[in-house]
């Protein structure tokens, strides 16, 4: 690998021994950087405009939040990605800001290895007609918003009723998001390799209402009864799509993933362990 995309938290201020550090790599390695044209104005010079047909990997440079953004890049260009964390937990980042020197070397190796990740599809109808369409790497929350009354979610898996509750919304998580507001929820952690559905509520008003997996060939389907109030649909942590009563929100297995840097020899439960302090007294 010789031609790297990069993808920055915007809100991070402390970039210029971040810079120096890829300019050395440009000089001394003959690396080529490149940035997206929604972030133009964030790098020096010497981090080229994007040419697409160039890039081996793109390299995010930030938390979870910003991998989540760079997913979307990724699968648009159909490229690799892998996090340098910046941020407080980065659950999702392969290396470090003290690490990437080693990172770049051995991705110039050849020496890792390329995972590829489920990403939800996620269509909002309202009238019979489509009004919203979208992916998301992490989950799709359906939720009430700013009111304070519970919401009624009839749920179908496949066209057969699953569950009709009263609650504060419902998780969709990928195997990849079941480490992140679904397991906050009480969700259960499946190994990120897997292809397959969480689907966990929010403070629902029946106690046996529990999470439940699903297979990712499933098509889930959720009718709202929202009490006259106005819900939201969030993507990946971003509010994305206002919902009324009587809209329906379709969720399936996307046709497209993401695909992972995958370098160490790190399974996902030594990270789990190391981050999520399982198992620790």
């Amino acid at each position: 690998m010789q031609n790297f995309g990069i993808f920055f938290n915007p809100n991070y201020k402390i970039t210029k021994p971040i810079f120096d550090l890829l300019r050395k790599f440009h000089n001394n390695k003959d690396l080529q950087f490149f940035k997206f044209p929604q972030q133009k104005e964030l790098f020096p010079d010497f981090i080229k405009c994007i040419e697409k047909n160039k890039l081996d990997c793109i390299l995010s440079f930030g938390g979870d939040g910003t991998f989540l953004r760079a997913s979307q890049i990724s699968v648009k260009y159909n490229i690799p990605l892998m996090g340098i964390n910046l941020g407080k937990l980065g659950f999702l980042s392969e290396s470090s800001l003290s690490e990437l020197e080693k990172s770049i070397d051995d991705l110039k190796k050849n020496k890792f290895k390329v995972q590829q990740r489920m990403l939800l599809k996620t269509v909002v109808k309202r009238n019979n007609k489509t009004i919203f369409t979208s992916s998301a790497l992490n989950d799709a929350v359906i939720y009430k918003g700013t009111e304070p009354r519970l919401i009624d979610i009839r749920f179908y898996s496949n066209k057969r009723l699953v569950v009709e509750t009263r609650c504060d919304g419902l998780i969709i998580s990928t195997p990849t998001g079941s480490t992140a507001y679904s397991l906050s929820a009480g969700g259960p952690i499946l190994s990120p390799l897997m292809d397959a559905f969480v689907v966990t509520p929010l403070n629902p008003h029946i106690l046996s209402v529990r999470p439940m997996v699903f297979a990712s060939d499933d098509r889930l389907n959720f009718k709202l009864q929202t009490n006259g109030s106005e819900c939201i649909l969030q993507l990946d942590g971003k509010n994305s799509q206002n919902l009324i009563d009587n809209d329906e929100i379709i969720v399936t297995a996307s046709n497209k993933k993401v695909s992972f840097i995958k370098l160490t020899n790190k399974t996902f439960y030594q990270i789990l362990r190391k981050k999520m302090h399982m198992g620790k007294r």
